[in-house]
């Protein structure tokens, strides 16, 4: 497995949708591994295909992603997910991204949702989510048609975050220097 390069904001592969996948080989099998890889390498809870530079629609997560306890891990693979259903009600989410490093802010996601996608033997599958990993499955699904968390909060909210993303980057230029 490879670690992958990771995009950050305002890199605009992030702003791309994303395409269906077509056939599910090994080839694609070895990318997911790697994209796995880099999820837990950078302690991510999940990780969409944009954010590393491949516009297809593809997440990986892990609800439980342990560094203590590998084997209590969850990994899933997801290739052309899509929320089916959403529940009325929502809730509110201290969300980060791997994209947007450093940075977290509450989010409002449905509390539950229906996902169909393909997994990693290439076999459709749907799963009914709650709690943390239906907020995982619906921040990565918003990463396929190029949106940001940062996008579902108030203009002025999403401006301070950017404010304070731009001084986390200039601290560790010069701590690089």
């Amino acid at each position: 497995m490879a670690v992958l390069k990771l995009y950050e904001y305002p890199d605009e592969v992030l702003r791309q949708k994303c395409e269906r996948v077509s056939v599910v080989d090994d080839k694609l099998r070895r990318f997911l591994d790697d994209m796995l890889e880099t999820m837990y390498v950078d302690k991510g809870c999940g990780l969409a295909a944009p954010q590393v530079g491949v516009t297809k629609r593809i997440i990986v997560l892990d609800d439980n992603p342990s560094d203590e306890d590998k084997s209590a891990r969850r990994p899933m693979f997801l290739i052309n997910p899509e929320i089916v259903w959403r529940s009325e009600e929502t809730v509110l989410f201290n969300e980060g991204c791997l994209s947007l490093p450093d940075q977290r802010a509450e989010v409002e996601r449905n509390e539950k949702v229906r996902v169909h996608f393909v997994d990693y033997n290439g076999d459709e599958r749907e799963i009914l989510a709650d709690d943390l990993l239906a907020i995982i499955l619906q921040h990565e699904i918003d990463h396929l048609d190029g949106i940001l968390y940062i996008d579902h909060l108030s203009r002025l909210k999403r401006t301070r975050l950017l404010n304070k993303l731009k001084k986390y980057r200039e601290e560790k230029e010069r701590d690089k220097a």
